[in-house]
Formats: C-alpha cells, structure tokens, sequence
C-alpha cells in the first residue's frame, strides 16, 4: 500500500493490518539535526490524536502524534543510539514505531502523497 501522510507531518504505510509510522522529509527538514528521539512502549495502546514520540532537534523537541488507532507492536531501536537516522532517512530506516491498526477506516482520513505535496507547498 502506498504511504499516507497527515497534517501534522506524519507519514503511514500499512500492510495489512500492520502499520509503519515516522516523521515525514518535510518535518526532519523543519526540524534540523536531530539528537534524541523518545519512542512508545511496544504494547502501548495508541488512539488517533495521542502523544505517540517525541523528536528533539538542536533547535526544538515535538511531538508526534497518533494517525491511526492501534498498539504499538515494534519500535524503532536504531534510533536510540542514531537517532540523526530520521535525519538521513525520515521516510525509510528512519521509521519511528510500528501498530496493529485498531481501525484501518482511519487510513481514509489522511492525505495521498499528492495531497500532502500540495499541502507542504500552500503551507509554507
């Protein structure tokens, strides 16, 4: 399935009912290098909206939040000690965590890559 983007700067790809979740190009570029990243708990039960991680660059931390519903099922080990991983790769090794969607209707509510692209451009 082709990724998914939300307003707030997050990418999704989903593969059946699993799910991939990071911080779109676009937002590591905003941010800048980062140096820590703070991931879910693998279990932790995730609805739209929440506090899912948090990136934190030279020049500000922010928060990531939930685009879909579902329970964390992997996280991005790598990034606690690379977390300048996001930096190189936000939209591959980069991933932050992964879910077992809870609802994968939520998909629909998110923007294509076009419609990302020309939400990026009228934003900036």
């Amino acid at each position: 399935m082709s990724k998914k983007y939300s307003k707030e700067h997050e990418w999704i790809q989903a593969d059946g009912d699993s799910a991939t979740i990071g911080i779109t190009n676009h937002a590591q570029e905003q941010l800048g290098e980062l140096v820590f990243v703070q991931l879910p708990e693998v279990g932790q039960t995730l609805s739209v909206g929440d506090e899912a991680a948090t990136v934190e660059s030279v020049k500000a931390a922010s928060e990531v939040y939930a685009v879909v519903s579902g329970t964390v099922s992997e996280i991005n080990e790598t990034l606690n000690d690379a977390p300048e991983t996001v930096n190189a790769s936000a939209e591959g090794e980069g991933w932050l965590y992964k879910v077992t969607l809870a609802n994968p209707q939520e998909l629909d509510e998110l923007m294509d890559a076009d419609a990302y692209s020309k939400f990026v451009q009228e934003s900036t």
